[in-house]
């Protein structure tokens, strides 16, 4: 297929799109290169598959919508994978006019580019923290997720009603995917692991936030992209048996449905903590604080419709994965 990848130069989008080049299919792949963190990162991400003859980079943003009707044009993608946002839950309660530019404004361009070119399929990155202030645990596609705490997850649930709309006006298959907390080697610079590591080594206090006891179902970078391959080919279908009398919020009566890839084994962070002493032989010297605001207590993947359609269940454990990314950083950092 010929696949439109945005973010392609982000920690997600980078790592798909060499799997999508490894399995024989074509990729456009756009990202704006913005500073939020490090831009040499992204072009080190880039340059292990910018040179892939079935790979093609387009530097822009999704925010522009003359160009994002010009790609569309220009190209007859099969499917579009939409990863390009304004990540960070911190950073949105500073400014939150950077996630309604890009999630929101930037989004609907995309779905717009879909709705007017016959896209087949419309997979999109959704997050666990559209569950906001929900602890019923583990979190399930199918409870209502009306209460985010953060401009960032109102920006995700945002995606998800638009998908919706476009499904059930314009009969474009979306899939939404609400990836827990994503880490791994290429990962980003403003994560709790890149930031604790990186105090470890130069010998510096950790701030550890909820006294260190709040839990993340904590996803190997692999899991999500396997997660994500295996639902590219499965457009979202109606689900016949959808009532408005007693609607399901993770299916619909249009094409559309959302998922979550997570572990489905939630990792309290002192735990973490230590998975990052044992890879590095270091000890952590820590200072405890209370929970930040936007934050969520914790995060516990339901992966039962994801395993019933896809077959897929996360295989990677938190030590297998923190070592794997300790070994990547101090070899790209030190």
């Amino acid at each position: 297929m010929k696949i439109l990848v945005t973010g392609s130069a982000g920690f997600i989008g980078s790592a798909l799109s060499i799997k999508l080049l490894e399995l024989g299919h074509e990729v456009v792949g756009i990202d704006n290169h913005n500073d939020y963190y490090d831009p040499s990162l992204k072009e080190d991400r880039l340059a292990r598959h910018i040179d892939d003859s079935n790979y093609t980079h387009i530097p822009m943003d999704i925010e522009d919508e003359n160009n994002v009707k010009s790609l569309f044009k220009d190209y007859s993608f099969d499917s579009v994978i939409s990863l390009a946002a304004q990540a960070g839950v911190r950073y949105s309660i500073e400014n939150p006019m950077a996630y309604v530019k890009t999630n929101i404004l930037g989004f609907t361009n995309i779905l717009e580019g879909c709705r007017h070119n016959k896209i087949k399929h419309l997979i999109y990155a959704s997050s666990s923290s559209v569950y906001g202030a929900n602890t019923k645990m583990p979190f399930s596609i199918h409870n209502n997720v009306d209460h985010p705490l953060s401009l960032y997850a109102a920006s995700k649930k945002t995606n998800e009603l638009l998908a919706h709309t476009y499904s059930h006006l314009y009969n474009l298959p979306t899939t939404g995917l609400r990836f827990f907390t994503v880490y791994g080697p290429w990962g980003r610079p403003d994560m709790a692991l890149f930031k604790f590591t990186k105090a470890i080594l130069a010998g510096e206090k950790i701030e550890v936030f909820n006294y260190g006891k709040h839990r993340r179902d904590f996803t190997y970078i692999d899991d999500i992209v396997e997660g994500i391959i295996r639902v590219v080919n499965s457009p979202a279908k109606a689900n016949t048996s959808w009532s408005g009398e007693n609607p399901d919020p993770g299916s619909s009566s249009a094409p559309w449905k959302v998922y979550n890839i997570g572990n489905n084994n939630p990792v309290e962070l002192l735990d973490y903590i230590k998975a990052i002493e044992s890879s590095l032989g270091l000890a952590a010297k820590t200072e405890l604080l209370p929970l930040q605001p936007g934050d969520v207590p914790d995060t516990y993947a339901d992966i039962n419709d994801l395993i019933r359609d896809f077959d897929f269940k996360p295989q990677v454990s938190i030590n297998q994965g923190v070592k794997k990314f300790i070994d990547w950083y101090l070899k790209y950092y030190v």
